[in-house]
Order: C-alpha cells, then structure tokens, then sequence
C-alpha cells in the first residue's frame, strides 16, 4: 500500500508555508532549473495571481516528495491549469524527488485529474530532461507532444583556453576586437552583482533595456510595471540562494551593458541582457556575454543555456539548436457544462487524504 499522501493547494499561504521542504525537494530534484525554485516561483505568483492556485504536493511522511506549482486559468481558451511562472519562465517543470520518480509521478498524474474542472493542463518549455515529460499515461487523460520554442545550448570545456573547440574562431576573434575598442574609450571594469549592489544592477538593466526598446520605436518586456515589480521581488532570493548572476560593464564611468542570468548545477541561464546604444560600435552585448561565459566555466558549467529565442547571435557562439516540448493533457470525456463554472466552495475543498 503506499505511503505517498497527496494534497491540493489552494491557498498561497499554505503554499509559502511549504517552501523550506520546497528548496529541499528542489536541491533533490537533478533535472531542476533556478525557473523552479521557490526564489523564483513565489513572487511570480505574488506579483501576477493570474488565476486560482491548485498545486499538487505529493509528501512521504514529512517528506516532500513532487510538487507541481499549478494554477487554474478561466478564459478564452477554456480551463486550463498552467505551471507558476509561465510566461516569464524559460523553463518550465514540476519537481519529483528521483526517490520516489515512479510512484510520485503517478500521485500527480492521479490527483490531476481530480484537481479541478480543468479542460487542458498544460506544461509548456520543457526542456529535453523535464519531469514532466515522464508522467505516467492515465486511462483518463489523453496526452499530446509537440515543440515549443527554440532554446539554443553551447557546450563548455573545462578550462577556458578550450573556448576554441566549442566556440567559432570568428567569434572569439569578435570579442579580442571588442575589448581592445572598449579599452580604447576607458578602462574596463566589471562589477560583480551581489547582495548590497544588485538592486543597483538591476535598475540599471532595465534603464539600458528600456532606452534600446525606445530607440528603435518598440516597449520591452520591462515597460511592464508588473514585470519589473517581479525582478525586484525575486532578486533578493536568487542572491541569497547563490543562484542569479549580474554582471555590469562598465567603460570609464560609464555603465555599458548589463547581463542577469543564472547558475546551478553545472549550467549557466542567460536570461536577460542589454548595452548602452552609445558604446554600440565597442559591442558592450559581445563583451559581457564573453565573461559570463568564462565566469560559468570558472564556477564547473558545462552548458550555457540562451534561453528561448533562435536569434542569429546565439547561433554566432557556437549554440546547438535544440527545441523545448510541450506536453498538453486532456480529458478523456469532455466536461458538461454545469462542471465548466465551478462555485466558489470547490476550490476551497479540503486537501485530499
């Protein structure tokens, strides 16, 4: 008989209260991304509330076990239950502990089916190692494969003077010119986020994102008061976690460009970046990439991930293609239409025994 216990949250109180067993299962869990850290997730949901909460935790006793960070959405597209984090993550997946990979994954696959009066669960951006691309089949749900978004990988060496057997000579040939015209303009310094000056870098990230957008007529993702409300909510525990990485050009006095991404597990997340348009003849974009890239080799990475988007640039660093999967789930039977629209008192029902 198992000894697995599944409840569903509703609550986001109650789902904060799970974070310390959350950042345990997370570390558990080989195929995690920083995109799934409570770090990350919480002040998403805090932020953006896009729906009603309806997470699935799976626990072994007191032990955690598989978490699936869930929400119901009711729009256009029907009822759909959606991962937290959807849409300002590159990356999305539910944590199972490999301890207990089958019989927990077979818990999630089960309780959503009772979770809700969903119409479409959706896991989008999986990438090729996710968990979610690993639940069980169920007589109830039919599911479906299909490719999301490009999301480019350079493979790294174990030393930085093997840059050239992943790297095409072309671009390592880009950076040397770049940095000795950056050197021409001003002494180069790069400053390292951290705890005192990240909300600092961070502000001067979307400064420089926001004056590129504009220059070329269009409003970034961080013209959303929301979005920057997000960054600087998740900051802070993406510092304290050791996971974010900032790192600010600067260019005499002046700040040149801006990278923020991540770092765990052997892999380095470049997820967003911008330059001053003045310095774009110095390539500042070219300049502070290189030392990311150098930076996560230095710390054991052996992948750098660009993150979604097929953009040319990344091809230029010697990126392989490759393509996240998303994994829809569906009824078997289609709702009725007295179940579509459910009262209030169903989400508030009490977890399941």
């Amino acid at each position: 008989m198992s000894s697995l216990v599944t409840q569903i949250i509703r609550d986001p109180a109650s789902l904060a209260s799970e974070i310390p067993a959350w950042w345990e299962l997370w570390r558990r869990s080989p195929q995690a991304t920083p995109f799934q850290s409570p770090a990350w997730l919480m002040p998403g949901w805090d932020v953006f509330a896009p729906g009603q909460l309806c997470s699935i935790a799976v626990c072994e006793g007191p032990r955690l076990v598989a978490l699936a960070p869930l929400y119901l959405e009711t729009g256009p597209l029907g009822l759909r239950l959606l991962p937290l984090g959807i849409g300002i993550s590159d990356y999305c997946d539910l944590l199972i502990d490999p301890a207990f990979q089958g019989e927990a994954a077979e818990a999630v696959v089960s309780t959503l089916n009772r979770a809700a009066p969903w119409e479409i669960c959706e896991f989008p951006e999986l990438a090729p190692d996710a968990a979610a691309l690993r639940l069980p089949p169920s007589d109830a749900l039919s599911s479906a494969l299909s490719d999301a978004s490009a999301s480019p990988v350079l493979t790294l060496p174990d030393r930085i003077d093997g840059l050239a057997e992943h790297v095409p000579r072309l671009r390592l040939r880009q950076l040397r010119r770049a940095r000795a015209a950056a050197a021409k303009k001003g002494e180069i310094v790069i400053v390292v986020g951290d705890a005192d000056n990240s909300e600092g870098l961070l502000g001067e990230l979307i400064r420089l994102q926001g004056a590129r957008w504009k220059e070329n007529g269009q409003s970034g993702v961080s013209a959303d008061r929301r979005v920057r409300e997000f960054h600087a909510a998740a900051l802070p525990g993406l510092i304290a976690a050791n996971l974010a990485r900032l790192y600010a050009l600067m260019i005499g006095d002046a700040v040149a460009g801006v990278y923020y991404g991540f770092l765990h597990r052997g892999r380095a997340y470049a997820y967003l970046q911008s330059y001053d348009v003045a310095f774009a003849d110095e390539s500042p974009g070219l300049i502070v990439t290189g030392y990311a890239i150098e930076e996560a080799i230095r710390e054991g990475a052996r992948e750098f991930h660009f993150l979604r988007g097929d953009e040319q640039y990344k091809l230029e660093w010697g990126a392989a293609p490759r393509r996240n999967r998303i994994r829809v789930f569906s009824r078997q039977r289609p709702l009725r239409r007295d179940q579509s629209q459910p009262h209030q008192s169903r989400f508030l029902s009490p977890p399941l025994p």
